[in-house]
């Protein structure tokens, strides 16, 4: 069956009339019933570790769109708190964890192989979403890169340049580098287990890789999710793996050969069209609306969308926005979003 599914047949490099449509952020803040699930598990956290509430935000979307995909319901920074970090979540502020500033602070963590009891409710959560899912309907598992989760746990919370990180990778370049190896073997066994709960896809999140050029990059994005990709791929060589080095311009271009991903997720920095010439021609890609038009709608969306699929109906696209779907999104704007993708690829 798995065969038969959209998002499969375009990661194996299939050309489709149509391509499958998925949502970054589909369960969140935009949908009302997402925020009643939310007020009955009482916090985020305890939202993400609730296998049957999350199972329930992450088939909401579903219920409203005919989308060919679900994402896992969870966050990026649980495999920090698996690995021994603090972690809370500031109302209207976003996360906070203890830093990782120091030697003595990188002694403190646990190892990679440690992280499964603390991520067992999610890896349920995802056997419950293999169990409920519509046959037509792939489950796609996620992690963050090392690098971006590297971000937060050194500076305890988001930045707008990640100064904190590159700091510590300059002055302290041991410890910064112990703990991306330590992010990159625990993202293995985070993704792994994902699949054997029953994951079709995973994806890997590096949301700051942007904020990384030259030799940084290669180092610190590109042979990390090599590393990931190639173990995933020695234990599950029939998993399809999804790569989202969100922002890095150029350094898109050869990402896929490079690492092995079977498709490269890209932002709305990049135009389709320079996309289309520079990475598809590596094979599939995903993306790339503006999320903001899921905001403003109307005949913007409506005009970029239907850009964004004529460019890519040569080759494997899955259509998805550029960057997750924000809380003040309209769902009206996603229906339209999704009829105007079906109406361009039937015209």
């Amino acid at each position: 069956m798995a065969e038969q599914k959209k998002i499969m047949r375009a990661l194996a490099g299939e050309t489709l009339d149509t391509p499958p449509i998925w949502m970054m952020r589909q369960a969140g803040r935009y949908l009302p019933e997402y925020k009643a699930t939310r007020a009955q598990a009482g916090d985020f956290l305890s939202l993400c570790y609730n296998p049957d509430l999350a199972t329930e935000v992450t088939l909401q979307p579903l219920r409203r769109f005919d989308f060919d995909a679900a994402i896992l319901f969870a966050d990026i920074l649980l495999l920090p708190q698996a690995l021994g970090a603090d972690l809370w979540f500031v109302t209207g502020e976003g996360p906070r964890l203890s830093t990782v500033t120091s030697a003595a602070d990188f002694a403190k963590l646990k190892g990679p192989s440690d992280v499964h009891e603390h991520l067992s409710p999610i890896y349920q959560t995802v056997r419950n979403l293999a169990g409920e899912l519509p046959k037509t309907t792939t489950l796609i598992g996620f992690a963050g890169a090392p690098w971006t989760v590297a971000t937060y746990m050194i500076a305890g919370q988001g930045t707008p340049d990640q100064a904190p990180a590159h700091k510590l990778r300059i002055e302290q370049p041991e410890v910064f580098d112990a703990l991306i190896e330590l992010l990159t073997d625990a993202t293995i066994e985070y993704l792994s287990a994902q699949i054997d709960a029953g994951a079709e896809v995973v994806k890997l999140f590096d949301s700051w890789a942007g904020s990384l050029s030259g030799d940084a990059f290669n180092k610190y994005a590109l042979a990390p999710t090599t590393k990931i990709i190639t173990a995933l791929k020695a234990r599950h060589p029939n998993t399809p793996i999804i790569a989202f080095p969100r922002e890095a311009g150029d350094n898109y271009i050869g990402f896929a050969k490079a690492t092995g991903a079977d498709c490269v997720a890209l932002d709305n920095s990049v135009s389709a069209d320079w996309a289309a010439a520079n990475v598809q021609v590596d094979g599939c890609v995903q993306g790339n609306l503006a999320s903001r038009h899921m905001v403003t709608g109307g005949k913007d969306l409506v005009e970029e969308t239907r850009a964004i699929v004529k460019a890519f109906s040569k080759g494997p696209h899955i259509f998805n926005l550029g960057h997750g779907i924000t809380p003040d999104a309209n769902p009206d704007n996603v229906q339209l979003m999704i009829d105007t993708v079906r109406e361009t690829a039937s015209a």
